[in-house]
Parts: structure tokens; sequence; C-alpha cells
């Protein structure tokens, strides 16, 4: 019954019952385990990640996609997801697994996690993994975009090279407070633009994240577009 219900939860009732039993199975527990199952789910949940991201962000470099999909499918992430399908007490461990709290462990549900997916796939058709494993990412991911993702900085310099144009100078312009309250005031200067935007932080790292913000809402202004 407990596995019936996680079926359900799942989306995806398995045709072969001992590929779901794999699946759950953590490697302290006996020897036909998860884990060649995981190495296919893993490349299975990477591609899924990496096509939802390509089409909903067709004007993101690879490298902001890259790191898109890195925090969807990271241990994290993936935990939090198979704590929404309450995969933690159906997993199969080991004694020592089992004493020392493993069911709760980010890395062995995430394991699992990725061990259903590629369960998924052998028992079904690539097809149906890829709309059961879509539904349980959907949310996660969602929660994140390129503006979560990368920065202002990174953001303002990957706009400027795509462009050929030369990077942002940042300067300090002043440092306020004392030792342990200070404030700095950064700015930011695009050279081909002729175009400078200050702002202040706490740190200066801070503040240069901040000035390299209000220079790409300057930039992506319509009214100075080039």
């Amino acid at each position: 019954m407990q596995l019936a219900a996680l079926e359900q939860r799942l989306g995806h009732q398995f045709s072969d019952p001992d590929l779901l039993h794999r699946a759950l199975t953590h490697r302290s527990a006996q020897k036909d385990h998860n884990e060649r199952l995981e190495f296919l789910g893993d490349s299975l949940i990477g591609m899924i990640a990496a096509a939802v991201f390509y089409e909903h962000y067709p004007h993101a470099s690879e490298g902001v996609l890259s790191r898109l999909r890195a925090s969807v499918v990271s241990g994290k992430s993936l935990a939090a997801v198979a704590r929404r399908l309450e995969l933690s007490e159906c997993l199969i461990l080991g004694e020592s697994e089992r004493k020392s709290g493993g069911r709760h462990r980010d890395s062995i549900l995430a394991n699992a996690l990725e061990a259903l997916a590629g369960a998924i796939m052998l028992d079904a058709s690539l097809d149906v993994a890829q709309r059961v494993v879509s539904s349980w990412l959907e949310e996660a991911m969602r929660s994140v975009s390129p503006d979560d993702i990368v920065d202002a900085k990174t953001r303002l310099q990957e706009w400027l090279q795509a462009r050929g144009e030369k990077l942002p100078q940042y300067t300090v312009e002043e440092i306020m407070g004392g030792d342990h309250q200070q404030s700095f005031r950064v700015s930011c200067f695009v050279p081909g633009r002729n175009a400078r935007t200050e702002a202040t932080g706490s740190t200066r790292k801070g503040a240069e994240k901040r000035a390299a913000g209000v220079m790409l809402e300057t930039l992506l202004d319509p009214a100075n577009e080039r």
C-alpha cells in the first residue's frame, strides 16, 4: 500500500515493480541497489532542465543556461523535490544508514529521485519519463530566472561582450563611516557609451553590483537603445 501511494504521488504506475524496488534501494541495504539507475536518471533530469530553460529564455547565454540548470539539478534542489514526493519513508536502507538518519539526508534523497527517473524511463519510455519527471521539477524550474542566478555585474559584462563593447570600469568614489560601519559609494562607467552610474553599499562588491544594476536598467531602457 505504501508503494502504491508513492506511485500515485510520482504519477507513474510501474509495470515492473522490481525497478521501483531497486530505485528505492540504497547501496547500504543490498548489492542490487540504485546507483546505476541514478546514473541514468541524472542524465535525464539534466536534459529536461536544459531543454526547458533553453526554450523559456531564448536570449540567455550558454553560461546563464548552465547555471540555471545547475540550480535545479543540485542535490539540495532534488532533495527538496524528493521530500515533496514523500520518498523518505519508502527508502530501503541498511541498518547503519537507518540508525544515522540516512533517510532524511539530502544526498540519499536526491540520488533516489534520480534513480526513480531512470527507472521510469526503463519501465515505460523516454517520452513518458520526460513527462513525469518534468512534473516533479516544474515548481523548481519556475522558481528561478536568469536574474536570480546571475548578479548584475555578470549580466552587464555579458550584455556588453555580446555587442563587442568595452567592459565596465568600477571606481570607489567615496568611503564613508568608521571601520565597523563603512559605506562605499562606487561608480560604474561604460566607456563605449560614455555612461556612468553610481550606487552605495555596505561592501565594495555590493555597491558595484548595485551600480551595475542601475547601468543595466539605463542601457535596457528603449529610449537609450542604439
